[in-house]
């Protein structure tokens, strides 16, 4: 009968990897006690993420066989330990700076877009009411406010996020 074993998370390994070089630990040595749960791509990429948390690497202490010898900056790693599983501290910088600039010009688009709305359905509402279609015209510049609301909710909000 095999057991199906799910394979820990980048955060996981991590967790693990900060745990073995608080007293001290070899490259690889961590690939060979993590290898049976997680592929080496999974291990290097907790590696990575574990840099975040205070793992950093003793190069007096570097072997030709073992590799990098790592060490953990137990304040760092204290002070951040409750944001370790954290979604935004997953991936690389480069990928989550890209990740918030994408997210940035997703909402300054949708700000445009918004106060486009509003500014077009005023004008077209106000000359249905210069042209005496006054129903149209009402019905309109009420679309023209709402579009306006949601931009004016749209622009608070975004100032609070950045």
């Amino acid at each position: 009968m095999s057991v199906i074993t799910r394979r820990p998370s980048v955060p996981e390994l991590s967790q693990q990897i900060l745990t073995m070089a608080k007293a001290g630990v070899y490259r690889e040595s961590v690939f060979e006690a993590l290898r049976p749960m997680a592929t080496k791509k999974q291990i290097s990429a907790a590696i990575a993420h574990a840099k975040r948390f205070g793992l950093h690497s003793v190069a007096s202490l570097r072997d030709d066989e073992l590799g990098t010898y790592y060490q953990v900056d137990l304040v760092k790693y204290q002070s951040l330990e409750h944001a370790i599983a954290t979604p935004a501290h997953l991936g690389d910088d480069a990928e989550l700076l890209e990740r918030v600039m994408s997210t940035n010009t997703a909402m300054q688009r949708m700000l445009v877009v918004a106060q486009g709305l509003a500014a077009l359905l005023g004008i077209i509402g106000t000359l249905c009411l210069l042209n005496d279609r006054y129903q149209l015209g009402i019905g309109l510049l009420s679309g023209a406010f709402s579009a306006a609301s949601v931009w004016a909710m749209q622009r608070s909000l975004s100032k609070k996020s950045l």
